[in-house]
């Protein structure tokens, strides 16, 4: 068995006995419920919406930046699933004080996936399933590579939210799966994840420019605005992309590297 080390760099041990999750990070409660823990899952955040229908039953305690913590208190739970950029650390310390296991997390690129499948497959006892996620994942992204290795690279601005504007850096999880299947991120000069930044000077410099439909929800009329304020030449081309399929680690990015490998094929 191999050691369960999180994000953090602290050891977990198997569980036994009782096991109560509460899980503030929306992608990974997608994935306990896809490994077969969906019956231990006791509390989630507002934007856990995923599996649609089988998560309702889960009572909701806030968002992933202000979760309730005497509403986290009274679900008596085992174990704190967290992420480095979902979840403020400042919440995530005031927790410790009553819950014994807190499991952080922090995928960086795409191969982070088969890392996070055996923590939490290990974790939780679920190394089958695990393992068949692995299996499920390295075949949709290898395809993808395949699918999209001979297309031309395209210099891209990846947009997650309006007023102001903010994009990614290149050391995150979405530029990493991006240049995976041919998208590369303009490199920008800013030491923030997830900087602000003026469009109008940027949109010269990129072959295309996509609107993420989360965090923030772009829509049709937004790629219709930025076209008429930035693309008078015809360049760069600006296009809606699913938030979640480029953005969600877990199980979800299985879905993700197959929805991008048509998205550049049909771009």
């Amino acid at each position: 068995m191999p050691i369960l080390l999180d994000a953090a760099g602290i050891e977990h041990k198997v569980t036994s006995g009782t096991t109560r999750i509460m899980c503030a990070v929306p992608s990974i409660t997608e994935l306990l419920f896809e490994l077969g823990l969906g019956d231990k899952v006791v509390g989630r955040t507002g934007f856990c919406f995923h599996p649609k229908g089988e998560v309702k039953r889960v009572p909701k305690i806030g968002g992933t930046k202000d979760f309730d913590l005497e509403k986290l208190r009274l679900l008596r739970p085992t174990h704190l699933i967290v992420n480095v950029d979902e979840n403020p650390k400042e919440l995530v310390d005031s927790a410790r004080e009553f819950i014994p296991n807190i499991v952080v997390t922090h995928p960086l690129g795409p191969k982070d996936n088969v890392s996070l499948y055996q923590l939490m497959g290990y974790l939780f006892r679920a190394t089958e399933q695990a393992k068949r996620l692995t299996e499920l994942f390295l075949r949709s992204y290898q395809s993808a590579i395949d699918q999209t290795s001979q297309l031309n690279r395209e210099r891209v601005l990846y947009l997650v939210w309006k007023k102001p504007w903010m994009t990614i850096g290149q050391d995150t999880y979405i530029a990493r799966v991006l240049a995976s299947v041919g998208y590369d991120q303009i490199e920008l000069n800013s030491p923030i994840r997830y900087p602000e930044i003026k469009v109008e000077c940027l949109a010269g410099k990129v072959d295309h420019i996509l609107l993420s439909t989360e965090p923030f929800a772009f829509r049709r009329r937004d790629v219709l605005e930025l076209q008429a304020a930035v693309c008078l030449s015809g360049k760069p081309r600006v296009s809606l992309i699913d938030g979640e399929m480029t953005s969600w680690y877990g199980s979800r990015a299985i879905k993700g590297y197959d929805y991008l490998a048509a998205f550049r094929a049909a771009a």
